[in-house]
């Protein structure tokens, strides 16, 4: 039967507005001020501006209210966080992430208040983490928004649609679900940390393995279109912008095919958060049935459990919270000790001075300088094209740009995140798939710069 006819016009609608909202609002791209961009994006810019310099208040509150729960919940068990699953994830971590999110507030009120040696505090260490501008008020706006909208993607039969549509794009190629293609386009489109963010809730909520989660969280919450042209144009190469996001897509599409197929990816175990059952992703289609046909009509099923406006609410409170509280300390924590790491020591630059032959062996100019920056973009996505711009050699300055992008494993941004959720990834998994990425994704940025230059 056509599902058009199973359904009344109401229930149709149910499922068509709210995922056209959320299409609209994480996906479509909208030219503002010459960047690419997408609303969700909008809306947190517009907010960083009118409330920045009081975010880090806000966020080192936050952290603080995390360390208290903690504490509370380590030390007394009370009843109300250990009969709620929700209070009980986000406060019953583990002793390691514990003092993980304690040193995560100490950085927190010592780069607020400017205590202790600067080193820990200044502008390009714990600052840029946590100022008016900074990723963790960035994340703030982020989060507000993006959590709070995130169910419009989730509740209401969008990845279903796209999952039974684009299954036969996604197994053969990537051996992930068809609903994944959301995740990517919302990195791809927006932001990485959104793609995080998408990719953990279905996690937890039973959509995507152990395997298909650090798989998605590690390979596809790709680098926004806004922030590859900040890239292009710190290394003074803004002419090359076509040629090098061509380059980019090209090596991470490479990347993406190739490293879930090798460990550590490859050996994640198919199994479901909290060893609870899979739940049906649209991936077996009926007879009688077109793909776009059963994705239709599972979409609508899927928006029909979801007619709560409070419900709504109280899902998109809860993604704010668990981003908030979660994921904040952890950022801060591990971000601001790789960038005291990249900024104050020569850690970086000695753990470089072995890619010293291999970019001489690939005939790339000042290949000594080019070193320094191979790996320190594992602390900051900034940091390579900020060390590479004095670099003289265009075709050099142009495979750092391009480097810097696809590496994706930043412990001051995505890392950080993937490390503050769910995803089943370790620090270990991130410091080998980094290194991964950089070796595979440098190979073919040097043939194609060698083409170009």
């Amino acid at each position: 039967m056509n599902p058009q006819q199973r359904f009344t016009l109401g229930q149709q609608l149910r499922f068509i507005i709210p995922s056209l909202l959320g299409i609209l609002l994480f996906i479509v791209p909208l030219p503002v001020d010459g960047e690419v961009t997408i609303p969700i994006a909008v809306l947190s810019n517009a907010l960083l501006d009118a409330i920045g310099p009081v975010i880090p208040y806000v966020m080192t509150i936050l952290i603080a209210l995390t360390i208290i729960g903690t504490f509370i919940t380590k030390a007394f068990k009370p009843a109300i966080i250990m009969d709620s699953p929700f209070f009980k994830t986000l406060f019953n971590v583990t002793p390691v992430w514990f003092v993980i999110r304690i040193v995560g507030g100490i950085y927190a009120v010592m780069t607020l208040f400017q205590l202790g040696p600067e080193w820990i505090w200044s502008e390009d260490t714990g600052g840029l983490l946590l100022s008016a501008d900074g990723l963790i008020s960035i994340l703030f706006c982020v989060f507000l928004f993006a959590g709070l909208l995130l169910p419009l993607l989730l509740n209401f039969g969008l990845l279903e649609f796209f999952g039974s549509i684009l299954t036969k794009v996604m197994r053969p190629i990537f051996n992930l679900p068809g609903r994944s293609s959301i995740d990517c386009l919302a990195s791809w489109l927006g932001d990485g940390t959104i793609g995080v963010l998408l990719t953990s809730k279905q996690y937890e909520e039973g959509f995507y393995t152990k395997r298909e989660a650090a798989v998605i969280g590690t390979t596809f919450s790709v680098v926004s279109i806004t922030f590859c042209l900040v890239v292009i144009s710190t290394v003074n190469l803004s002419d090359f912008f076509f040629p090098f996001y061509l380059t980019v897509t090209f090596s991470g599409l490479v990347a993406a095919i190739i490293l879930p197929r090798i460990p550590p990816l490859s050996r994640k175990p198919d199994t479901y958060f909290n060893d609870q059952e899979g739940k049906d992703t649209a991936e077996t289609i009926p007879e009688g049935y077109t793909r776009v046909s059963y994705g239709y009509e599972q979409a609508v099923l899927q928006a029909k459990k979801n007619n709560s406006v409070s419900k709504f609410i109280t899902d998109g409170m809860k993604n704010v919270l668990d981003m908030w509280m979660g994921v904040a300390p952890i950022v801060m924590a591990i971000g601001t000790t790789a960038l005291i790491v990249a900024e104050n020591t020569k850690f970086f630059e000695w753990i470089g001075i072995p890619f010293i032959p291999v970019l001489d062996l690939l005939q790339i100019p000042e290949a000594a300088e080019a070193s320094k920056t191979i790996l320190v973009g594992f602390a900051d996505m900034f940091l390579p094209t900020i060390f590479g711009a004095g670099i003289e050699s265009d075709m050099t300055r142009f495979i750092i740009a391009c480097l810097s992008v696809t590496q994706l494993i930043y412990l001051s941004e995505v890392g950080g995140l993937l490390l503050g959720s769910k995803i089943p990834v370790s620090f270990w998994d991130l410091v080998v798939i980094f290194l991964q990425r950089t070796i595979l994704t440098l190979l073919i940025i040097v043939g194609i710069a060698h083409l170009l230059f």
